[in-house]
């Protein structure tokens, strides 16, 4: 292959290197010339193109990308259609990626022209998932160096999907008296969400005490009508003779591994009675963030599951990424002491609900004072550094009885649109120096001081980079504390949303706190006024 610019004279039937636009007249990179494009590239004044000219031997980018997509033996895998020298592959169900590092090496060796890059080996996809690329570099390759690639790309080894099992699973979780139900039903929860990308369902849970002979009994039993059992207990193995690894033996079972170098997930245990895989799975695995638990569940549904040594295997790329929730982090920030946050007290809404007679609920009377106040008044007594209130509706008199209270007052002329506008103007009141900001409504009579010192403590062990979000034990309340990380995505908020989208969204770590019912007890009737022993205002 000749490559250069060349005289428009010169350029018939090259292939163009570079996309070119003169005017509204565009050629795409790849584009083999006509006689009407020189044409209308004289009468724009070109004189010249950079062209590639093949020569015997070569093969242009797509028809080489198309021949080795052709040639390409992965199992679950389909191939787009190629496009400036690219072919993408696709996962045609869902699975467990598994790639031959030699061989993927080996076809990337042959010539720089060709290329195959892939996910990582033991990757988790799901169906239409990209699992790879084929892309030529150059507008065209050797004929020679396409015939090798061929070969090797045939492999049916090199690249493949192996499809997720429709399994039956059984859940044994052990109780311990620190072990909250509501914990044990959010464990179970995020367990059938978990099987469910393989289309694998949790048919039983049982829960029992923390012993030897229990967890045995059950797993007995269990194995004798069930795919998968999953073992949860009420406290870390820290033994290969703990309860879990001692219970599967004497089930008649058999312990593969207890620990991985996986972290988080290090405190994994993977045994099996008769073929019926047992997963003992580590406290992180509670979480939904991804952990050493994943990993070996993902295995076990492709039909794979890992042996010892694959296990041991897994430490390059193990380190993951933190957990903040999870009992016994890896490091603890020295400076978490020293994690500043500010109360935003949101007191700008036209509290629509109360009814036009009714007047405005923050101006409702609670122990003689007006609710925006004792509300102002449990911020500042809280280990918040800075009280912001953001007020607008009838904003002079929300100012007004907050007199002689050192909060900072910031006005939201555009409270009408909602209450994301309110928390874009509290977010923008803060100091740069300010971690997280502590989402207070106005109108929860029920929070002290206390509940907010809760959320704080539980932020600043966090090192500050979690959402943390009070609930009452079973449900989510309010309030809301966000890390300063998510300032960017709550200025994109509009309309009347709060930190639920944040929260929503899934892209952070959430940390609840249980707080009891005061996380859910707002007023915004007359009657939830009154019925929290607050003295309802009546506008004239």
């Amino acid at each position: 292959m000749r490559f250069g610019p060349v005289s428009l004279a010169d350029a018939e039937n090259t292939i163009l290197a570079h996309a070119l636009a003169v005017g509204t007249f565009r050629l795409k990179k790849g584009h083999v010339l006509t006689g009407s494009d020189l044409m209308l590239l004289r009468q724009a004044g070109v004189d010249s193109v950079i062209v590639a000219r093949l020569g015997p031997g070569d093969v242009s980018e797509d028809m080489a990308a198309e021949a080795l997509a052709r040639a390409f033996r992965g199992a679950n895998i389909r191939a787009a259609n190629a496009s400036t020298g690219r072919v993408n592959l696709h996962a045609t169900r869902a699975g467990l990626f598994r790639a031959d590092r030699l061989m993927v090496d080996h076809l990337n060796s042959i010539d720089p022209a060709i290329t195959f890059a892939c996910l990582a080996d033991l990757s988790q996809v799901a169906k239409d998932d990209m699992v790879a690329t084929i892309k030529i570099i150059p507008l065209a390759v050797q004929e020679a160096s396409l015939k090798q690639a061929q070969t090797v790309i045939a492999a049916p080894s090199m690249a493949r999907v192996l499809p997720f099992h429709s399994v039956r699973a059984g859940l044994i979780a052990t109780q311990l008296p620190a072990l909250k139900a509501s914990v044990m039903d959010k464990t179970r929860d995020l367990l059938i969400s978990r099987l469910g990308h393989s289309g694998s369902r949790l048919v039983e849970e049982v829960r029992v005490g923390h012993e030897t002979d229990l967890v045995a009994a059950e797993i007995a039993r269990l194995a004798s009508s069930l795919d998968l059992i999953i073992i949860f207990g009420g406290s870390a193995v820290t033994d290969p003779d703990d309860i879990i690894p001692s219970a599967i033996r004497a089930a008649g079972g058999r312990v593969e591994r207890v620990g991985m170098p996986v972290d988080p997930g290090n405190l994994l245990v993977l045994g099996s009675v008769g073929d019926i895989p047992v997963i003992g799975a580590p406290g992180c695995a509670r979480s939904p963030k991804e952990n050493g638990f994943d990993w070996v569940l993902a295995r076990v549904l492709a039909g794979e599951p890992p042996s010892a040594l694959d296990i041991s295997r897994l430490g390059v790329g193990g380190l993951l990424k933190e957990i903040p929730s999870r009992p016994q982090p890896r490091q603890v920030s020295t400076a978490a002491t020293n994690v500043e946050v500010a109360v935003v007290l949101l007191a700008a809404g036209r509290a629509s609900r109360m009814g036009e007679q009714a007047g405005h609920k923050l101006l409702a009377q609670f122990d003689g004072e007006p609710l925006v106040r004792r509300m102002a008044r449990t911020a500042l007594g809280s280990a918040a550094s800075l009280s912001v209130v953001v007020t607008g509706h009838r904003g002079e008199e929300i100012a007004s009885s907050l007199d002689g209270l050192a909060v900072k007052l910031v006005e939201n002329p555009d409270y009408a649109s909602g209450m994301a506008s309110s928390l874009k103007v509290g977010l923008g009141a803060l100091d740069d120096d300010v971690a997280g900001a502590l989402v207070l409504l106005g109108d929860m009579p029920a929070l002290t001081s206390a509940h907010l010192d809760l959320l704080i403590d539980a932020f600043r062990e966090a090192g500050g980079s979690a959402i943390v979000r009070a609930s009452d034990g079973v449900r989510r309340g309010n309030p809301v504390i966000l890390p300063r990380a998510t300032f960017p995505d709550a200025m994109s908020l509009s309309g009347d949303v709060g930190a639920r989208a944040l929260i929503e969204s899934g892209a952070w770590t959430v940390i609840d706190v249980e707080i009891g019912p005061a996380a859910r007890l707002d007023v915004d009737t007359p009657e939830a006024v009154r019925a929290a022993g607050g003295t309802v205002e009546i506008d004239p």
